[in-house]
């Protein structure tokens, strides 16, 4: 078949982005024709909270990505709308996280469709975003009365979407491992590399930060005196979307700053194996979620994890299994931790990540994708 993508992709970073990239490769080792379309500019400056939208890490080398579409030019979506129309692919790929995306793949959807022949299938991974804001439905909508079928997540996603549309083959496939960091790394090398102690267990929040997340109910579950005087520390490492002052003086009141080491920036490529080989479980103490690729990181370095009971989180982790799913707040966050290591759950916790891994392979997720569009031919 012949697909092309219209997503986030080289040389855009994060796991969007990312996803992206292992997607196409994937669909390419199954013997497909297939195209990324991605970003000449993705984000106005004004609405990018990072340091940089650009990746330093070489492009795949086999895959055709062109940098074409621009997220606030009506003009530059009639252009690719009608390119890709002419190129009549079987399926145009979206992918929908932020409704601010709306118009523009909205627009190149209700183009290309009119070619009667490419089906338009979209991946969410929200559909209601965790940051409101005035309008939000409004673009979701432009969006999803425009495409012939989707791929959920999560659960909560494919609710969130059936209010929207639910006259639509829409199915359910979890997201994949990311496995394209590279392979698993031994605990005493990962912790040399980084300079850390190698007398200390170490917990891992790894991942931009933003208010929903919760770094500030793990960083409370950190102080709990049950967990002070221990070989212990958290590690965060991820670049602040937002002001780090109130983390900062959080840190200091519960008299933390010994027992937490900061890596304040985006994590490059070849650092995510340093990371999750360095630490012991993974920690992802959210408000609100969907699913994350945070998870499926950890799932292929067969690493426990502790997630909250929200969102599609609590789908993914098989709690006393892979680790634990925990209400958020800091005493059941505590609580958790206190028990991994009181009762040395850490290599029982492994064998489970292991066995689980195996439903999150990226051919279950190509495969979800074609099972879609023969859904729409029908």
């Amino acid at each position: 078949m012949k697909l092309i993508i219209a997503a986030p992709a080289h040389p855009y970073r994060g796991g969007i982005a990312e996803f992206s990239n292992r997607m196409a490769l994937q669909f390419q080792s199954e013997g497909h024709d297939v195209s990324i379309v991605t970003f000449s500019l993705q984000y106005p400056g004004f609405l990018f909270p990072g340091k940089t939208q650009y990746t330093d890490s070489p492009a795949p080398e086999t895959l055709k990505i062109v940098r074409k579409l621009n997220s606030v030019n009506p003009v530059n979506w009639l252009i690719n709308g009608t390119k890709i129309k002419r190129q009549k692919p079987d399926i145009l790929l979206l992918r929908f996280w932020l409704p601010f995306m709306g118009p523009c793949l909205g627009t190149i959807a209700r183009i290309t469709g009119s070619n009667n022949h490419t089906k338009i299938i979209c991946i969410f991974d929200n559909v209601v975003p965790h940051e409101k804001r005035p309008g939000d439905r409004l673009l979701t909508r432009y969006l999803t009365k425009n495409i012939d079928g989707a791929i959920v997540m999560s659960a909560t996603v494919k609710e969130e979407l059936e209010v929207f549309r639910s006259d639509m083959p829409v199915k359910f496939s979890p997201h994949p491992l990311f496995d394209n960091y590279g392979g698993l790394v031994p605990e005493e090398y990962a912790k040399a590399a980084l300079n850390l102690d190698p007398g200390f267990s170490y917990i891992l929040f790894f991942g931009f930060i933003r208010a929903y997340k919760g770094l500030d109910i793990l960083l409370d579950a950190f102080a709990d005196k049950r967990l002070r005087g221990r070989k212990i520390k958290l590690l965060i490492a991820g670049e602040f979307y937002e002001n780090d002052a109130s983390y900062r003086k959080q840190i200091s009141q519960n008299g933390l700053e010994n027992e937490i080491m900061i890596f304040d920036r985006f994590i490059k490529d070849q650092e995510v194996p340093l990371f999750f080989g360095a630490a012991d479980i993974i920690v992802q103490p959210y408000r609100s979620a969907t699913q994350s690729g945070v998870t499926q990181i950890a799932f292929h370095y067969e690493k426990p994890m502790l997630v909250t009971d929200v969102g599609g989180l609590k789908e993914i982790i098989a709690d006393g299994k892979c680790g634990y799913v925990s209400k958020p707040d800091p005493e059941s966050i505590a609580d958790s931790i206190v028990d991994f290591y009181d009762n040395n759950r850490k290599y029982r916790f492994i064998q489970g990540v292991k066995e689980e891994k195996q439903k999150f392979a990226w051919d279950k997720m190509t495969s979800a994708i074609l099972d879609v569009y023969k859904q729409i031919e029908k």
